[in-house]
């Protein structure tokens, strides 16, 4: 099956020029602010040809590098800022408990729990985002379908666009 360059490009095409892209980054050949732009316009694009132009000034990545860049996609990882508020919530989770275990032990009895209401409406709020990708880590298909979503949404010729 020939395919013409002017055919339309997919998700998965679109993905994996933004893996490539965030290579070429952790290799110091771009910028985070030249990242960020050449991310948009991947995402902005309808045509093979148009994802070509993105890379059209990098070097191509070899053989090794790519499979580094699909095992590195396919391997779920929990993003950087994830991680830094479960650290947060733990340690301010152990702090207030601490506390009430001191403020219980000097009483001579157990007093109300109240840390509950610090440690469980912020774990809750953390568990929400991470299983349902509020936020999502940049390149993957919940940031995509949300970056959609606002594409719709600002697009001044989209029909359905509320206004």
């Amino acid at each position: 099956m020939d395919i013409t360059p002017g055919t339309r490009a997919s998700d998965a095409e679109r993905n994996a020029i933004v893996a490539q892209l965030g290579t070429h980054l952790a290799d110091g050949r771009l910028d985070v602010a030249e990242y960020d732009q050449r991310v948009a316009q991947v995402y902005a694009t309808t045509t093979r040809d148009q994802l070509d132009v993105v890379l059209s000034d990098l070097p191509e990545l070899s053989t090794q590098q790519s499979a580094e860049v699909v095992e590195r996609k396919s391997t779920p990882r929990i993003p950087v800022w994830q991680r830094i508020e479960a650290g947060s919530w733990a340690g301010v989770s152990v702090i207030v408990l601490v506390i009430w275990g001191l403020i219980s032990l000097t009483a001579g009895e157990l007093t109300y729990f109240w840390p509950m209401w610090v440690i469980g409406p912020w774990g809750a709020v953390l568990l929400f985002r991470v299983i349902t990708g509020w936020e999502a880590t940049p390149g993957t298909q919940t940031h995509l379908r949300q970056l959609q979503k606002h594409a719709q949404r600002t697009d001044p010729h989209n029909p359905h666009r509320p206004r």
